[in-house]
């Protein structure tokens, strides 16, 4: 089953299980949407898709949690207040899962590979991907009897030992068909080490001028196309449990990100070019000194790398 098929059978479901429901086609931006922002704020959370805002990349790497909103209206067929509140909130939820799904469709696994690609070319990622939406964690409800509106968020975790990360993660390193997706088919680089004046336990990539995107696999190449960064080089437990790094829209949050893994003195350098939307090229000079800079303290091992982008 591809994504948009289980779209299409998430609706449909939805469509038998609540006769009669109407959905919201057109969001309601009232004071029940003011109160789901005043929540979300307290709660640190940005949506990821919403009524107010696009595909967010940003905020659900930066923030860790895959955030979705969802709306309905409730059948007028249901006689009492009780029932019309009760199945309006459950397809509020239905609503919100649908765009989580349409969501995860273009995700990007590595490169310009998309979690739909692997979907369809590896059925132990798709079977894995349908399992989790449908175990997504609804932290928000509230039904508005007065406009017979009900709205709905949910919340996905893309790290920790339940997080959509880790499953994609697990599913990429385990299955040898999935695994050649991490392979780049280029040469690690290679260079002796120069020495350094400073120690660093970290880097920041500053990729704001680039074409660049949040992955589940981001990668740092050379000018020539040598593999500076990949997940060869992170160890495992870390990869599954807070992926390839961090990920913030300028350098001062990107250097208080690497702060919660540790790092207090990280490399700071220019991206000068993209291979791809995930995947960043680095000056020679510059591929020397975070070369000779992980030789000495081994961030790459835990994953201590930010990326600065738009």
């Amino acid at each position: 089953m591809n994504t948009k098929k289980m779209i299409a059978t998430i609706a449909f479901a939805a469509f038998i299980t609540l006769p009669g429901l109407a959905f919201g086609d057109n969001i309601q931006l009232d004071e029940t949407f003011a109160r789901v922002k005043i929540w979300l704020s307290q709660q640190n959370l940005t949506m990821t898709g919403g009524p107010d805002n696009a595909r967010d990349d940003l905020a659900a790497f930066g923030q860790g949690e895959i955030v979705f909103y969802g709306e309905a209206v409730g059948n007028p067929e249901h006689q009492t207040l009780a029932q019309r509140e009760m199945m309006a909130k459950r397809a509020a939820v239905v609503m919100a899962q649908t765009a989580l799904v349409e969501y995860l469709e273009g995700f990007a696994l590595v490169s310009d590979s998309l979690v739909e690609n692997a979907m369809t070319k590896y059925n132990v990622i798709r079977t894995g991907v349908t399992g989790f939406v449908r175990g997504t964690q609804v932290v928000y409800q509230e039904y508005n009897r007065e406009k017979d509106v009900a709205v709905a968020i949910i919340k996905v975790g893309l790290h920790g030992p339940k997080g959509f990360g880790s499953l994609m993660y697990e599913k990429l390193l385990n299955d040898p068909d999935a695994k050649k997706t991490l392979d780049s088919g280029k040469p690690a680089f290679k260079a002796a080490p120069v020495p350094l004046d400073t120690v660093y336990d970290g880097l920041i990539v500053d990729a704001v001028e680039q074409n660049f995107k949040p992955a589940f696999i981001n990668r740092i190449f050379t000018a020539k196309g040598e593999v500076l960064y990949d997940p060869a080089k992170i160890g495992k437990k870390v990869l599954v449990e807070q992926g390839c790094g961090e990920y913030a829209n300028s350098i001062d949050k990107a250097k208080a990100a690497l702060a919660t893994r540790g790092v207090k003195n990280p490399l700071i350098v220019k991206a000068a070019g993209s291979v791809s939307q995930a995947d960043l090229q680095v000056a020679d000079e510059d591929a020397l000194t975070i070369f000779s800079a992980n030789l000495k303290s081994g961030f790459f091992t835990s994953a201590k790398v930010a990326f600065v982008l738009q």
